[in-house]
């Protein structure tokens, strides 16, 4: 369980020693190390930080130190001219490597930074263009379905021609509408489904129906679609969603039969205990599979009720595998939880050093995901991003209940109510 950290002690840089646990009051670009409180492990350590132009600005936290500082060592008033050499060449050879250091933390920060931009804009154009192609889909099948299949096709093409796909988790979205769950849907199926070993083609089919799926619910009334206890007339009437779906998507004249069956299975279940034609195995295809996880996934991330109570992501999927593994299929549950990690975006964490931070994208890794660094000294824009998979001594020790957090720490943090995801491409990689 995180715990606060006691008082700093000021201390002067000659009394570092290895076993403290120490506190650089510098931003993060200002020092090489991964985070500003840190234990004191090695002598290169200490060599750093006395390297630092860090005076007033160094303390030490006794409770969590496991040393005592050493004695101050007043600055030397002279020294002969062959060891004043000697010490400047060193100094200099160890600045060179901090600034080094310094620079790739900051290159890598910036290549994250432009990656998560990229996905945010993308999802801006494609959230736009799915919220107006859904709302018109009803009214104007042909015209809304060209929309929809120009979306679909691009992002399959993308996700389908380029070896390093990234997922992010995007910022705090106010907007409302459908486009929310049909783009996280979209997302989250095309990369399990590149996972899966599909083509191109493939992948804009089960990209359409992840858009479609849930189309129909625009013919339901809210009382009984907003409603988690649903009389059995009420359910019934729910589940005709998905005939209304179906319906839309097959008089736009875009949808492949495939997509179509997608969308008309996407409530269906490996052993038949699913709706509204109770199929089952092999009966399904693989996008309806996929497409049946996501959505499940989302749903339990982002209840869409009035009083649903949203499950953290690692939860959700423990969820899934635990209790939902007759119900879908197993194996490409699986390559969702590797695709999306241990710690799936939008987890918060607490580190091996004491920190805390919010998961923000999956690395190679299933358990060194990339993560935001709570650093309450400066704003949630400006604070570092990182790759644990480059972090050989820091690890993830645990997820974190948001609820449990301390007020201000969770505002900083602000685990999202609705978790929106998108991707982007890096072209330097493929």
């Amino acid at each position: 369980m995180w715990k606060k950290l006691g008082t700093p002690v000021p201390i002067d840089a000659s009394q570092v020693v290895i076993g403290l646990y120490v506190w650089l009051d510098l931003t993060w670009d200002e020092h090489p190390f991964f985070s500003s409180r840190f234990m004191v492990k090695t002598a290169k350590d200490v060599s750093i930080i006395q390297s630092l132009d860090i005076e007033g600005k160094l303390y030490y936290y006794s409770e969590e130190s496991t040393a005592q500082p050493g004695p101050l060592i007043p600055k030397p008033l002279s020294e002969d001219e062959a060891k004043a050499a000697e010490e400047r060449a060193a100094k200099a050879a160890l600045v060179a490597e901090t600034l080094a250091l310094e620079k790739a933390k900051i290159a890598k920060q910036k290549a994250l930074r432009d990656a998560a931009l990229r996905a945010d804009q993308a999802w801006g154009n494609a959230a736009r263009a799915a919220k107006a192609a859904l709302n018109e889909l009803p009214r104007s099948p042909k015209v809304a379905g060209k929309q929809l299949m120009d979306l679909s096709s691009e992002a399959a093409s993308l996700v389908s021609k380029n070896r390093e796909v990234l997922l992010h988790l995007l910022g705090d979205k106010k907007e409302q509408g459908p486009q929310f769950h049909a783009l996280n849907c979209m997302t989250l199926a095309m990369l399990v489904g590149k996972k899966a070993g599909m083509n191109e083609r493939a992948l804009a089919d089960l990209a359409l129906a992840a858009l479609a799926h849930d189309a129909g619910e625009s013919q339901i009334p809210p009382q009984i679609l907003k409603n988690p206890q649903r009389k059995k007339h009420e359910e019934d009437f729910f589940r005709q969603h998905v005939d209304f779906s179906t319906r839309f998507a097959d008089e736009s004249g875009a949808f492949s039969a495939e997509a179509l069956a997608m969308i008309a299975d996407h409530h269906e279940a490996m052993d038949g205990t699913g709706w509204p034609r109770g199929k089952k195995g092999e009966a399904l295809s693989v996008g309806a599979r996929i497409l049946a996880i996501v959505d499940r996934y989302d749903t339990l991330c982002t209840p869409d009720m009035p009083k649903g109570v949203p499950m953290m992501p690692a939860e959700a999927l423990a969820t899934m595998f635990r209790n939902e593994s007759t119900r879908l299929d197993k194996a490409l549950l699986s390559l969702m939880i590797k695709l999306l990690g241990v710690y799936p975006p939008g987890t918060a964490v607490q580190l091996s050093d004491g920190s805390l931070a919010l998961v923000i994208a999956p690395g190679a890794n299933s358990l060194k995901p990339t993560v935001l660094l709570y650093s309450p000294e400066v704003s949630k824009d400006d604070a570092p991003t990182i790759d644990l998979a480059g972090e050989s001594e820091i690890k993830i020790l645990e997820a974190i209940r948001p609820s449990t957090l301390p007020l201000d720490v969770f505002e900083w943090l602000n685990p999202q109510q609705r978790l929106s995801y998108f991707f982007s491409v890096d072209d330097t990689k493929n």
